[in-house]
């Protein structure tokens, strides 16, 4: 049964929480959200995350504040930083406390993408190596068809597969097979070695 890596997003903007969620849902990680920061340390005491994705300007308690509470209850657990104030100072303190990186508003979802990529691969987070390698060709054939402006049914025409198998596979809800790797290869110019580079 797979096992999925649990990512708590905290951040008082709602709006900011369904889009990190929804995004991060659909690269198949298992995700909660919360608005009031207070509630956080209760939720780590009594639920297993191995991300917590931390905004650092909240109303009643600030990020860095809630930084330290984490780490005095969790040392271990992968914490990212992101925010639309980012100064030196808040720098400095949050990596005192270990934070994993530090991410400055607004960000391209790309880019963030490969910071909880590389937050798995560098700290050996839970996930079955299925799970891993669907979750990589996924997003290896979502960036080739976004660098070379394919729609989904642009590609599906291309392939002769059907737009439904295309957007499973880029969300890694399914495996694709040898043959419909090499089709999809060969309609975006490339070798099919490429999707098992760094795996």
């Amino acid at each position: 049964m797979l096992k999925k890596v649990r990512i708590l997003i905290v951040d008082d903007d709602p709006d900011v929480c369904e889009y990190l969620e929804s995004f991060l849902k659909r690269d198949g990680y298992e995700v909660r959200t919360i608005n009031d920061p207070t509630k956080v340390l209760e939720e780590i005491k009594n639920s297993r995350y191995q991300i917590v994705i931390l905004d650092l300007k909240m109303p009643r308690l600030s990020g860095v504040d809630l930084l330290k509470s984490i780490r005095s209850v969790d040392t271990d657990i992968c914490i990212i930083i992101y925010t639309g104030y980012p100064s030196v100072d808040t720098a400095i303190e949050t990596m005192k406390q270990q934070v994993f990186d530090y991410i400055k508003k607004p960000f391209d979802i790309e880019d963030f993408r490969a910071v909880i990529d590389r937050a798995i691969k560098e700290k050996g987070l839970v996930m079955s190596p299925e799970a891993r390698v669907n979750i990589e060709i996924g997003n290896k054939i979502r960036t080739l068809r976004h660098a070379k402006e394919l729609t989904l049914k642009q590609l599906a025409n291309r392939t002769g597969l059907s737009v439904s198998l295309i957007s499973q596979i880029e969300l890694a809800k399914t495996s694709a097979s040898v043959s419909t790797l090499y089709k999809i290869a060969s309609a975006l110019g490339i070798k099919i070695g490429y999707f098992f580079s760094d795996l």
